[in-house]
């Protein structure tokens, strides 16, 4: 709608002291031509507003120029207003500001708009911390707050997964990212993208050279390209599995990451071989979650074990004496190596992995090992 169009320009030239025309064209996916009456329109209904051409040209609002918010629409209004769990804003010691800008928007906010904005303020909540989430270093991310704001290098020390020693580093900083309650530091190393977590940060020192980042690289698209990269690991091993159908939920919650799909039903042979089909590539990111199944209803109709009885062997599932649930579902996993499924065996007897042969050769070893340790311990 224009109304809304010629809103945002009047924001946007709020923000700065001049907006070239071909930008607010970009961001407002219109042609020039069409800014260039969209601020004619503006100054004839007595906005300060003038286009100036010209190499540095562009469009200006007088100085000392100010709007209200009273352009925002209903559901403008409500989605400033989804309450947002307060955890990353408290970690950068900015929970108060928080509050204090929220009230000063519901001060601003058309009176029309304010009863909307209050009851989804009290209704929707969003949490983005994982489940079980450690509290983060407080005072590290201070101090990782205020170096990344300076436009400067930073030297920092860091610990790799899997490592017992502290390398030192340069690197150029995009910013910080919280990603499901961990904070991740966004940086070039040696002009390359590269995550660092802020709780393996033992040490950060602002150096006094400018900060070097990419052309035309910004945090979010930096970040994504990264996630992008821990998510999708093509080339993985596709491992089918059968797993007892009241452990599905909670084999899907805890090997999300590479959990595919639900393909079938019943009990099958162990010895049958994987299907020639493509694999699907999977995720791989550090944190967990609830997922979305990638795969038919698990309520779909399944056949019995021992006969269609329902109950296993003794009819009891060994674990606190009630009739135990022995339908199967059949399920595809994905991990970067066969002995990463080796994750399954927390499920016991619950799970059975059916192939590939070097999937099952892993587990197996893995099983004897346990064994024998507890035997000696036991």
């Amino acid at each position: 709608m224009k109304f809304d169009r010629l809103l945002s320009i009047l924001l946007l030239l709020q923000q700065r002291e001049r907006v070239p025309a071909t930008e607010l064209a970009r961001r407002l996916e219109v042609s020039v031509r069409t800014v260039y009456r969209d601020v004619e329109a503006l100054s004839a209904a007595g906005i300060p507003v003038y286009a100036e051409r010209g190499r540095y040209g562009g469009v200006r609002l007088l100085p000392g120029f100010r709007t209200d918010m009273t352009g925002l629409t209903r559901d403008e209004a409500r989605a400033l207003f989804v309450l947002v769990r307060q955890s990353a804003h408290s970690a950068l010691g900015l929970d108060r500001a928080l509050g204090s800008a929220l009230r000063k928007m519901m001060a601003a906010l058309p009176a029309p708009h304010r009863s909307a904005a209050e009851l989804t303020s009290r209704r929707l909540l969003i949490d983005p911390d994982g489940w079980l989430g450690e509290q983060c270093d407080r005072t590290g991310l201070d101090a990782l707050h205020d170096a990344v704001l300076t436009d400067r290098r930073l030297r920092i020390a860091y610990r790799h997964s899997g490592r017992a020693t502290v390398d030192v580093h340069s690197v150029d900083p995009y910013g910080l990212v919280s990603k499901a309650g961990t904070w991740y530091l966004v940086a070039d190393r040696a002009g390359r993208p590269r995550l660092f977590r802020a709780d393996r940060l033992s040490g950060v020192a602002v150096t006094t050279e400018p900060v070097r980042r990419r052309d035309g690289a910004e945090l979010v698209e930096v970040w994504e390209e990264l996630r992008r990269e821990v998510e999708y690991r093509g080339g993985g091993v596709v491992v089918r599995a059968r797993v007892r159908r009241p452990r599905l939920d909670m084999l899907r919650r805890i090997t999300r990451p590479h959990f595919l799909r639900t393909t079938g039903e019943g009990p099958l042979d162990a010895e049958e071989p994987m299907p020639g089909e493509k694999p699907v590539a999977g995720e791989d990111p550090p944190t967990g979650g609830e997922p979305a199944a990638r795969g038919g209803p698990a309520g779909e109709p399944v056949r019995t074990v021992n006969g269609g009885n329902g109950k296993g062997n003794d009819g009891r599932d060994g674990r606190d004496g009630k009739a135990a649930d022995d339908t199967w579902l059949t399920v595809e996993l994905e991990y970067p190596v066969p002995a990463a499924a080796c994750q399954l065996l927390q499920f016991g007897t619950d799970v059975e992995v059916l192939g590939p042969p070097e999937a099952v050769r892993e587990i197996s070893r893995a099983a004897a090992a346990l064994a024998a340790l507890y035997s000696r311990t036991g």
